[in-house]
């Protein structure tokens, strides 16, 4: 068994270190890649700490998704060749020298985007996509109100609602953070720590409210948010940095204005459900991506040497949009 270079957790301190393990087997429907970045999620931070284990057959290493080089390829699998290079989402194993996927979820990367941009794409605009349109069922001309506005996520829907013809109202917590959303195509960038938001929400939209709201955030934005909501609204739940109970619910409320509370998870999803989702999101986006409609956020690149640093960069709220881990030149 040919071995590889990963990143690992130390039991006890959940410091990150790269040490050695076998490498993937690939079967025939899947390639192997050789792994030139990767790219930080939440979900790392809450798996390091034992909070957010991996799915059954899943990699229990760290990272959701990457961009490479196809290095083999499997002997059922057409219009792939060894050199290409790729992105995709991942299950974990991202933090690594090489993974496997299924031939089906990968995307070529467009000729002017490198690998640390490349990385920064699948699991935030995947996200993005699934919850916009496929849960979100969002159409040209309505409004969507987007938490975290400056998050690897939040910069990706701004752009995708931008690209389908809808207006966008965000919250972001800086002057730098709310500037970033506007200049990615935002309508309105709401400071959420100068007073309630939904106030301002309400203003905006005469009063009506929003038909759709994604939010990373959770318990401490709930009533807001249902406030903001327009009768028969969806808003789809895709974090809870804020906390993750709410109490003394008002299920009425739900009933009488018809609302629709959707829990999304990407990463428990089926490969099935995955390679849909990518099949879908790859014509729509990448010709936008060659052509600069569309562009991965990055915040900043970290050799993989660095992670504990990155880490600590996410951990700390201070990044705008995605930080990337250079695993290999």
């Amino acid at each position: 068994m040919k071995r590889m270079k990963a990143v690992f957790v130390e039991e006890g301190t959940k410091r990150l270190f790269i040490g050695e393990t076998d490498q993937p087997a690939m079967g025939d429907d899947e390639l192997l890649i050789d792994v030139k970045a990767t790219a930080l999620n939440r979900a790392d931070l809450l798996q390091k700490r034992g909070l957010y284990p991996p799915p059954a057959g899943a990699s229990p290493i760290l990272g959701l998704e990457m961009a490479g080089v196809v290095s083999a390829v499997g002997k059922a699998v057409t219009g792939w060749k060894e050199g290409d290079r790729v992105c995709a989402l991942l299950p974990g194993g991202g933090y690594a020298e090489r993974v496997v996927i299924p031939a089906q979820m990968a995307m070529p990367i467009p000729e002017n985007l490198s690998f640390e941009e490349a990385a920064a794409i699948p699991e935030v605009f995947l996200t993005a996509y699934l919850n916009l349109f496929w849960l979100g069922g969002l159409q040209s001309g309505q409004t969507v109100l987007i938490h975290a506005g400056a998050s690897g996520v939040g910069t990706a829907a701004i752009q995708l609602a931008r690209e389908a013809g809808a207006r966008v109202i965000v919250t972001a917590g800086s002057e730098a953070k709310r500037q970033t959303c506007l200049e990615l195509g935002a309508d309105l960038a709401i400071d959420y720590r100068t007073g309630p938001f939904a106030d301002r929400v309400k203003e905006a939209t005469a009063g009506r409210g929003v038909p759709l709201i994604l939010d990373l955030v959770g318990a401490s934005y709930w009533e807001q948010n249902l406030d903001c909501l327009a009768d028969q609204g969806k808003m789809i739940l895709i974090g809870t940095m804020g906390g993750g109970k709410v109490p003394n619910v008002n299920l009425g409320l739900l009933l009488a204005r018809r609302l629709h509370i959707i829990g999304s998870a990407l990463r428990t999803r089926s490969v099935q459900d995955k390679i849909a989702l990518t099949q879908e999101f790859a014509p729509f986006a990448l010709p936008r991506f060659a052509d600069g409609r569309l562009k991965p956020v990055i915040d900043s690149v970290y050799d993989w040497q660095e992670v504990n640093e990155a880490h600590a960069r996410m951990e700390g709220n201070q990044n705008t949009g995605k930080i990337v881990l250079r695993i290999s030149r």
